[in-house]
């Protein structure tokens, strides 16, 4: 019997790869063994970070699935954002805390959705209700994924039952949060071995909203005219992808972690809806974004509203 497939999305963050680790520990103590911790992409440095810390190795990553498998999806609903060929797969679960967007099976399934800010949150309220003792390393994954999600409870994501999760967890693991937590962030800020290819997709999404295709990518730094000094490739790469995506919006937004704004590359035919929407001039592509964090909460649906 074929194991079933756990993962999150595509260009995984810390949330998709150790929720998704997590989620194969809590279906084994639920006794369905048969399970096996996936991803769609490689860790990013923070991710491997947390990995490294808590003595994890990294989840095999997978390329796609078939009709011949069982999945599990982490932190995702949006099959844009998922294994190519998704549809073709039997989805036994999601636990998301997303919206949900482009999705529909044709049977039942197992389907948890909550509006906190990360999926760990999550995970951490299914461990209490089945009884199930959290160990150190696995409190330790979910604490980073929350810190991670929630910029270390910064982000307007950020949820009562999010930071109260988060302090018992660092206890459990043993770690003080706000050392830890600012040590992990800091680890996944360092971009300077990537290429701007590399940069504009370490952590992009596509989504289509109101009929426009729109993908909006994010990284996180404490410097970011560091990032800006290489505008001009990134924006050629940039115009690759709208091109061969036939984009109508890519939005690259720059996030100083410790600042908590944004600066945002933004590209596309419909470039002016972000002047739009946040009442800003682009100068040179690029717009100034005070106190954006959050592209769920801060970016997708104020696009919505003005594209």
């Amino acid at each position: 019997m074929k194991e079933t497939l756990i993962f999150g999305h595509k260009n995984p963050d810390t949330d998709s790869i150790l929720s998704s680790i997590v989620v194969a520990d809590l279906e084994a103590n639920l006794q369905n063994t048969n399970v096996k911790a996936c991803s769609l992409g490689n860790p990013n440095k923070e991710t491997q970070y947390a990995l490294n810390y808590f003595n994890v190795q990294a989840p095999e990553v997978i390329s796609d699935v078939s009709s011949d498998d069982t999945v599990i999806l982490v932190d995702h609903n949006d099959f844009k954002q998922s294994a190519d060929s998704i549809k073709d797969a039997k989805i036994y679960k999601v636990i998301d805390h997303h919206c949900i967007s482009g999705f529909d099976t044709a049977y039942p399934l197992d389907f948890t959705v909550k509006p906190f800010g990360c999926t760990a949150t999550i995970l951490y309220s299914l461990y209490k209700t089945n009884n199930i003792e959290v160990n150190k390393t696995v409190a330790g994954l979910m604490l980073s994924a929350i810190i991670s999600d929630t910029l270390l409870f910064n982000s307007p994501t950020c949820t009562p039952a999010d930071k109260s999760t988060a302090e018992e967890l660092a206890k459990i693991a043993g770690v003080d949060i706000n050392t830890y937590g600012l040590d992990m962030l800091k680890a996944g800020t360092d971009l300077s071995s990537f290429s701007s290819e590399e940069l504009i997709n370490l952590d992009a999404k596509q989504s289509e909203i109101n009929g426009k295709k729109v993908i909006v990518a994010q990284v996180n730094t404490v410097a970011i005219d560091d990032v800006l000094k290489n505008q001009q490739d990134i924006e050629s790469e940039i115009t690759k992808v709208i091109d061969n995506k036939g984009l109508d919006l890519f939005v690259f937004a720059i996030t100083d972690i410790m600042a908590c704004n944004s600066k945002a590359i933004v590209l596309g035919n419909c470039a002016s809806s972000v002047e739009k929407a946040y009442n800003v001039k682009l100068e040179n592509n690029v717009a100034f974004l005070e106190g954006v964090v959050s592209r769920k909460k801060q970016i997708i649906p104020v696009l919505g509203e003005n594209l």
